[in-house]
């Protein structure tokens, strides 16, 4: 099954705009695994390095689950793959499926999009547990857009590595 990416909006309002954005690289990132085997997507970008398709989407489900649900909704839930904290951890997918990732990331995701539309506003603010700075959902939505952009483009040098495929 193909995945569809939104394109997004060229006009509107700037919740719109954002909302639209994060899902277009939401989806960017699921488009980069279309069509891989488990073994594929685990397959690491460098001998030297956990990074993989897989380790993507597992760090993804980190992240929305800790500015969403644990920031800005003030949930109290640990990670999925680190008892420590440690983000790294989720990159490391050398024993994980497709199947488990990518519901852990989803749920995250369809979370994620609960609390955003549930919020007034876009300064609707959380607390960052480590620096117990005060942030808004905008700099959240911005912070995941950011995120997601910068490992879409390792996504995009990983899926060359293991069959070819490019495309934005």
């Amino acid at each position: 099954m193909a995945t569809e990416r939104p394109d997004p909006p060229l006009t509107g309002g700037e919740r719109a705009t954002l909302r639209g954005f994060l899902d277009h690289h939401r989806a960017t990132l699921a488009w980069k695994c279309d069509g891989l085997t488990d073994e594929q997507l685990r397959r690491a970008a460098v001998p030297t390095s956990a990074l993989s398709l897989l380790g993507l989407v597992r760090h993804m489900a980190e992240v929305e689950r800790t500015w969403f649900r644990r920031i800005i909704d003030g949930e109290d839930v640990p990670l999925v793959w680190s008892a420590t904290g440690d983000f790294q951890a989720a990159y490391d997918a050398g024993t994980s499926t497709r199947a488990e990732a990518f519901a852990a990331w989803e749920a995250e995701v369809a979370h994620a999009r609960r609390v955003e539309q549930a919020a007034p506003s876009l300064d609707v603010t959380g607390v960052v547990g480590k620096t117990g700075e005060t942030v808004s959902l905008r700099m959240v939505m911005l912070h995941l857009i950011h995120e997601y952009a910068r490992h879409n483009g390792h996504a995009d040098l990983i899926r060359e590595a293991v069959d070819g495929r490019t495309g934005v």
